[in-house]
């Protein structure tokens, strides 16, 4: 991955910031809105490189990508630090807040209370570990301490093969958190979106840390903006997002972050 050096900080410390200095803050955006209507987009601002607090900004590929939709779309904006679970709550809600997007992961249980845009990030979770660690599937987790952010698709994942009340698995707030852990000794293993693990492998060489891919038991998973249920938002910016993926926006902002092209087909083509 070539993430963009702007994201300069790393270390257990730097995470720890990025997870709590940014509560409140705001990125403002003018688009230019022709009818005057303004989105006010709820994130949780601790998943770097996908957003994080860079000083009082809000920065990452989810923000750039928001950015190139909402100029897409022509509709004013903002988004908003709120943390995790506020942004869940508040965009149910549907009133501070009418929209969310913080790499959700486009779930069916998720599905029966809220809505989706169409997919625009196709990601995968991974297993990190201590360099020489015997744990080299998501099935060799049993019977150990792991550290995942709760009400993530890890935390499902991990519930399902190592039981939901399983006291060896560790829930957080944050993935800088469940990091603490393991470097701590507190765990054995994280479970976390493949770009946040590998962006902290990058970025912590002194940690001696190894990533894990089980394509068997961690499949592909499509992130989506987060509605209300009924919100019309979503016939708004569905053709923005659909546009912004075909005239290379898209591919533009992904090598930015990435270094890499993205597979647009398979993300055209995800439900």
């Amino acid at each position: 991955m070539g993430i963009r050096k702007t994201w300069a900080m790393s270390g257990m410390v730097a995470l720890l910031v990025l997870a709590i200095a940014g509560c409140g803050s705001d990125n403002d955006a003018k688009g230019g809105s022709a009818d005057g209507q303004s989105l006010k987009i709820a994130t949780d601002a601790s998943y770097a490189p996908m957003e994080y607090m860079d000083t009082d900004t809000i920065k990452g590929f989810d923000i750039d990508f928001i950015k190139a939709v909402m100029e897409e779309a022509g509709i004013d904006y903002t988004v908003t630090n709120t943390g995790w679970d506020t942004m869940l709550t508040s965009v149910k809600q549907g009133t501070e807040y009418q929209a969310g997007v913080s790499s959700v992961s486009i779930t069916d249980e998720r599905k029966e209370t809220y809505d989706y845009s169409i997919p625009y990030f196709e990601s995968t979770n991974m297993i990190m570990v201590k360099e020489g660690s015997d744990i080299k599937s998501a099935l060799d987790l049993k019977g150990k301490k792991v550290a995942v952010q709760a009400a993530t698709t890890a935390d499902e994942l991990m519930s399902g093969i190592m039981g939901v009340d399983n006291g060896n698995l560790k829930r957080f707030d944050s993935n800088a958190v469940a990091l603490m852990e393991l470097n701590g000794g507190g765990a054995d293993a994280v479970v976390a979106d493949i770009a946040i693990v590998n962006e902290y492998i990058k970025n912590n060489p002194k940690e001696k840390l190894t990533g894990i891919i089980d394509k068997e038991n961690f499949g592909s998973e499509y992130y989506g903006i987060l509605y209300p249920k009924g919100s019309e938002w979503k016939a708004k910016l569905d053709p923005a997002i659909k546009k912004v993926i075909e005239n290379g926006k898209y591919a533009e902002i992904y090598k930015e972050w990435f270094g890499e092209e993205p597979d647009t087909a398979a993300l055209m083509n995800a439900k």
